[in-house]
Formats: structure tokens, sequence, C-alpha cells
């Protein structure tokens, strides 16, 4: 898992049938007070109303394929939760 920020939206209208009604976001992770990072941004689904702004916490892998218990979809990232509270300060 990582932590990171939400920094765009994506909108694509067109996509595999296993992924109609999912959102997208680009997550930017590990970003330092100074909002730096050099690890390149990921896209992770999201299922929970994150927003731009909102610090989430994101599984990769096939976990993250598993979003349904009948079916796993073509995704390796997805949302879990959104940080209420900062992590040491950050």
């Amino acid at each position: 898992m990582l932590i990171g920020t939400v920094i765009e939206n994506i909108w694509a209208t067109r996509k595999e049938n296993g992924l109609t009604g999912l959102t997208f976001l680009v997550i930017q992770p590990g970003l330092d007070q100074k909002h730096v990072s050099s690890e390149m941004p990921i896209i992770a689904v999201d299922r929970i109303g994150a927003g731009i702004g909102d610090k989430v916490i994101v599984t990769q892998g096939s976990p993250a394929s598993i979003i349904q218990v009948d079916q796993k979809i073509p995704i390796d990232a997805i949302v879990i939760g959104i940080v209420d509270s900062p992590v040491n300060g950050t």
C-alpha cells in the first residue's frame, strides 16, 4: 500500500466492460511537506469518492483487481481509503 495525493481526474467514456461505472484518478505517491515526489504518478480506480487534493491510501497489484467477489477486473491500483489526519505531520 502507499499514500499519495489525488492530482487529477481521468474521464474515459469508452472502457473495458468490467470497468463501466468506475472512476479513475491520477495519484502522486509519496508527496513530502513541500509537495515534491520523485515517483511517477499512477492511475487508480476510486469507488469511495476521493477528490483532487485528497490524501489517499492505495493498494496495488492483484489484490486491487478483486474488488468484486465473483470477477477479477483489469486494474492494478485502487483507492481504499481517504486519509483524515496526516501521517507524521505530512
